[in-house]
């Protein structure tokens, strides 16, 4: 065989190597996660399963106990960010999908805060509550500074 073709194979087989432990690598590690809407349109045929639920935390919903190391909240789906300048986000009615959320074992993250958008891992049972095994918290994907007070 010459040179040439022997070179030309053996290039083709490295190539072909490096592309597929890329794409092992890549589907290994890539998790998606779904929307709270997405979770509530599909709910019985989710409950049971582990999952990524995307939402944002319900203000008024935390209940944190740092002796047993369990959080429990409300989460709901974020209003669409695609809103016209001026309108306010609706308020969370009774018809909103809200799920509640319960951790324990796992110290609350330092950002958990109500109004904040987080994704939680875990089980979803068959009532809508999810036993989360790790919540994680987003930050802001755009700075606000505060407004100066303003005087009378």
């Amino acid at each position: 065989m010459p040179k040439k073709i022997r070179f030309a194979l053996g290039a083709g087989l490295m190539v072909a190597a490096i592309a597929y432990l890329i794409v092992t690598a890549v589907r290994n590690t890539a998790e998606y996660y779904l929307t709270v809407g997405e979770v509530k349109a599909r709910q019985s045929e989710l409950a049971g399963q582990t999952l990524r639920v995307a939402g944002r935390v319900v203000p008024g919903t935390i209940s944190w106990n740092p002796e047993t190391l369990t959080l429990a909240f409300g989460i709901t789906q974020p209003p669409a960010q695609d809103a016209p300048a001026g309108v306010q986000p609706v308020a969370i009615t009774a018809a909103a999908a809200v799920f509640h959320v319960i951790c324990r074992g796992q110290p609350k993250p330092d950002m958990f805060a109500p109004g904040r958008d987080v994704i939680v891992e875990g089980a979803l049972a068959s009532d809508g509550t999810i036993q989360a095994r790790q919540v994680l918290t987003s930050c802001p994907s755009k700075y606000a500074p505060k407004q100066p007070a303003t005087a009378p």
